[in-house]
């Protein structure tokens, strides 16, 4: 612990250099990424609303029920396929990815895919996936949601 005196005025204060104080780094590390999270709540709000209301993500990337209702205990943990083209589709995709928690790509890749409809591999995405032209901020936030998500399995 540091201890140091000095001298205002005449009266001598005391002051102790917290720094060194075992655990502060911890507390103050665990308050930065508390006032991080706090700060990025608008964002992800703006992403969840995009994701599930506009973008409905949740009809492909998660798994239905018996009855065919979506299974929200396994929201956007990726699901097999329940559409199924009108004619015959050379690469129609059987299995929709996991994309809560940690998305099937870069953070750089999935705002691509999100800002123009191209995948890693410099492809457009392959139907039934819409081609999304989302605005850089928006996928940002389409990120920051899926991100804030913890798989359940």
């Amino acid at each position: 612990m540091c201890l140091r005196a000095i001298s205002f005025d005449g009266a001598l204060v005391a002051i102790i250099c917290v720094l060194c104080l075992p655990g502060f780094a911890q507390s103050e590390h665990a308050d930065a990424k508390k006032s991080a999270a706090r700060s990025s709540q608008p964002m992800v709000d703006r992403g969840r609303y995009i994701a599930e209301d506009l973008a409905v993500c949740g009809q492909c990337h998660t798994p239905r029920d018996d009855q065919g209702n979506l299974d929200r205990s396994k929201w956007l943990e990726g699901a097999p396929l329940w559409l199924n083209p009108a004619r015959p589709t050379q690469g129609w995709p059987l299995q929709a990815p996991r994309i809560a928690g940690d998305p099937p790509g870069t953070d750089a890749e999935m705002i691509k895919l999100l800002t123009t409809g191209i995948w890693r591999d410099g492809k457009p995405l392959r139907a039934p996936m819409p081609q999304f032209h989302m605005s850089v901020s928006d996928a940002q936030a389409v990120l920051a949601y899926l991100k804030s998500l913890t798989p359940q399995h």
